[in-house]
């Protein structure tokens, strides 16, 4: 089957008396396509002005709401999840009627999906900013949205695709539906899993998973999310709006299969490849590493079969801007499935870990492969979904040509400073010392480059305001009433039967090489695409066999995750700071893992071990370091040294680019809150005794009357002891400092003191109590 063909059968090509007469419902298709425009330009912008406060710091206008740590999520779920999200919808709602040649199976269930997806941005819009975050990246959102995330994924989208697959007039899907089936059911299972948390109200929740294993569930999420919401359904994009573009067919029906089954069943065991060198278990990331390499055959597959489609139409790729923005696209998917790979072998990730080279590469292939993919489909879908001409031709094509000096002056010089960082964190002399001890000295030079990233940034938001100027005036040019076709087409037959597969024809060899012979002509794999809910039944198959060999070990070995006996429970106190520490997405630019690399050991202290993280609800080892690590910070300044820093931190650490948080000293902590918290830690295996699960406000307000005090002593305000800025204070204070203690003489009396914390390691989680 083509997609250069419009799969559909009209009324005078087909004589018989049963066919059905059917139309497609393309007001949904313009619903998602406006949506993808206002929620970009929204995306990019607020983009660009979370990258001029990495060089202008005051831009947060000291307002809580603007700092870097809370608009960061804003920016990336606004460019995942509404740009992107909202061009995917926009795809499958066209094309999936189109080549299954029958209208979508219910118009409520599509407008439900498409208010109901708007109402899910919105809410991030509006609670994002306000802190109200889980702070594990790209799943911020709060329970409530969660449970409205998978109402609106499942319930009403997954619903209405499949009951389509059901209602269709064409036997056989297509490659592109393939792509939607395993994109709908991953990133299902995906959400579900990786968002089951312990609710204490309806503004916060703690992950039922702590420390390691939430690493592993959210990395699991998180590179799953990269391969099944911004990769697999743009792959689909491109099977169907590439050769409908370009008039040709796909090059390849054979590489179509190999890549998508390849591509689904090693993308789901790349996750642990994020945490390299952290403490998770080092066969858990070994496997990671060795099935992100695999990964390079499949993306490579697709990508070639994505160019080469264009054999005999190059000509047309210098006169249509559609084809320039596919071709671009297409080649940065290529780049960014090259560069995946090559930073998840361990010894190229040491240096590009926690840089702006991950940065550059996250880019890479949201700008140029999800960026460009959306804006040529949205040029090919303008006219025909609008009935009318485009607006502008050769406005499209300075969109393209701006947009790629945009790409380019973003991703070059910050792959630059990525690397630049890296060898700088771990430079060393003769002497074995290094180079660079203070953090700041790694980042007072990089401003140039964050300019060049910033206009870099204009000149991608330029492009895409050409895209919405051509836009409204082609959709301001559109007819009073638009046209609905009526097309006719025959059901399916319930007698239908698939044909039989050929022998093999080849003489004088084993039977086995005939078996074999048979099986790569793929003939079988024609008999699933006529059975699509026994296609989408493997491809769940396969997904969740990936993901249970690399989970499940990790949650039954506990040999895997190490107890510490010195590390306890965090305070009430602490526990209230280390929500503050959350809300305000310190995880954005902070990291707490140190990793057994000797720069980095001599950098922050002793490396970080599995164990100290059992009562972290949720993880927060973070995956970038604009600031310097904290997981060793505990007891390294006073606390009138962090209350200053609070205040200002640009005049207290010269080139500091870490925002002003004044409204710590001036805000209330509320203690009523406490006991919830504390009740939830304790539910989710944190050993509190009685006292404090009974008393835990006096705890908390003894605890901050101590800091208080000290701070006074310190020569510092009076009177803070009921402020935000202690609880955060106490908190930072704790990280890291269990791990040096030693364990406290038994019940009994016993006078032989115990040993350090490293040396005191069990495998029962008894040993903690």
């Amino acid at each position: 089957m083509s997609a250069a063909q419009d799969n559909v059968t009209g009324s005078s090509q087909v004589t018989s008396e049963h066919l059905e007469s059917f139309s497609y419902d393309d007001k949904i298709t313009r619903q998602f396509m406006t949506a993808t425009v206002v929620w970009g330009m929204v995306a990019f912008l607020a983009g660009i002005y979370i990258a001029l406060q990495l060089v202008v710091p005051a831009l947060s206008l000291n307002l809580e709401f603007l700092t870097f740590g809370r608009l960061r999520p804003l920016h990336t779920n606004a460019a995942i999840f509404a740009f992107a999200g909202n061009s995917i919808f926009a795809a499958i709602y066209y094309s999936t009627q189109r080549l299954l040649k029958t209208r979508m199976w219910s118009d409520t269930l599509s407008q439900l999906h498409f208010w109901g997806w708007q109402l899910i941005i919105v809410l991030a819009a509006v609670t994002l900013p306000l802190g109200i975050t889980q702070s594990r990246e790209y799943a911020e959102l709060e329970w409530p949205i969660d449970l409205l995330i998978a109402l609106v994924w499942a319930g009403f989208f997954g619903v209405n695709f499949f009951m389509t697959l059901v209602v269709r007039r064409e036997r056989h899907i297509y490659v592109a539906i393939w792509f939607y089936i395993a994109t709908i059911i991953t990133v299902a299972i995906l959400h579900i899993f990786n968002n089951l948390v312990f609710p204490t109200g309806l503004f916060k929740s703690y992950s039922i998973y702590a420390g390691v294993q939430d690493a592993f569930m959210q990395w699991w999420y998180g590179h799953n999310a990269v391969a099944f919401f911004l990769t697999t359904p743009f792959l689909g994009l491109m099977y169907y709006f590439l050769p409908k573009a370009a008039n040709r067919p796909v090059f390849s029906y054979k590489l179509s299969i190999l890549h998508f089954w390849s591509l689904v069943f090693i993308y789901i065991w790349a996750g642990p490849h994020h945490l390299h060198y952290t403490a998770v278990p080092e066969w858990a990331s070994s496997l990671g590493m060795i099935f992100s390499v695999m990964l390079w055959m499949p993306s490579w597959g697709g990508m070639i079969n994505g160019l080469l489609t264009l054999r005999g139409a190059w000509r047309k790729v210098t006169e249509d801007p559609v084809l320039k923005f596919f071709v671009v696209g297409i080649t940065f998917y290529g780049m960014s499935t090259f560069e995946g790979p090559m930073l998840s072998v361990k010894a190229v990730n040491s240096l590009s870990h926690y840089t702006d080279w991950t940065i550059a590469h996250v880019h890479s292939g949201a700008l140029g492969w999800n960026g460009f993919m959306t804006f040529g489909m949205i040029y090919w879908l303008l006219p025909r979904v609008f009935q009318t001409q485009l607006y502008s031709k050769k406005l499209a094509e300075w969109h393209f040509w701006l947009g790629l000096i945009g790409i380019l002056l973003y991703i070059i010089p910050i792959y630059g400073v990525g690397v630049y960082q890296g060898l700088l964190w771990f430079a060393m002399n003769s002497k074995g010392q290094l180079m660079f001890p203070n953090f700041i000295e790694t980042t007072v030079n990089l401003a140039p480059f964050y300019w060049i990233r910033a206009l870099g940034g204009l000149c991608f938001l330029g492009g895409a305001s050409m895209m919405s100027y051509n836009f409204y005036k082609t959709w301001a040019s559109r007819p009073s009433t638009y046209e609905v076709p009526v097309y006719q087409a025959a059901p399916l037959s319930k007698d239908y039967q698939e044909p039989a597969v050929e022998g093999s024809k080849l003489e004088t060899v084993v039977n086995v090489a005939k078996k074999l012979d048979v099986f790569t002509r793929l003939g079988w794999h024609r008999g699933w695409e006529g059975r699509p809910i026994y296609f989408s039944i493997w491809v769940t198959i396969a997904v969740i066999a990936a993901s249970l060999f690399e989970i499940i070990p990790t949650f039954l070995i506990r040999s895997n995750v190490p107890t510490i006996a010195s590390v306890k429970p965090y305070t009430p106190l602490e526990l209230a700071g280390r929500d503050i520490y959350v809300a305000e997405g310190c995880y954005n630019c902070h990291s707490q893992m140190i990793r057994p690399i000797v720069a980095e050991t001599i950098r922050y202290g002793e490396y970080s071990k599995p164990g100290e993280f059992v009562y972290d609800h949720p993880f927060q080892w973070g995956s970038r370091r604009i600031g310097p690590d904290l997981a060793r910070e505990g007891g390294r300044q006073s606390h009138l040294w962090h209350l200053i820093h609070f205040r200002n931190p640009g005049d207290y650490i010269k080139g500091s680019i870490m925002p002003n948080y004044p409204h710590f000293e001036q805000q209330d902590l509320n203690f009523n809150t406490i006991p919830e918290r504390v009740k939830a830690a304790y539910y989710l295996g944190a050993p509190y005794p009685d006292e404090v699960l009974e008393n835990s406000i006096e705890v908390a307000k003894a605890q901050a009357k101590q800091i208080a005090d000290e701070i006074a002593q310190q020569e510092g305000p009076t009177g803070l002891e009921g402020k935000k800025v202690v609880a955060l204070i106490a908190y930072i204070q704790r990280l890291g400092t269990d791990i040096s203690k030693t364990e406290e003489p038994s019940a009994e009396g016993e006078a032989d003191k115990a040993e350090p914390a490293e040396a005191a390691v069990g495998n029962e989680m008894g040993d903690q109590e």
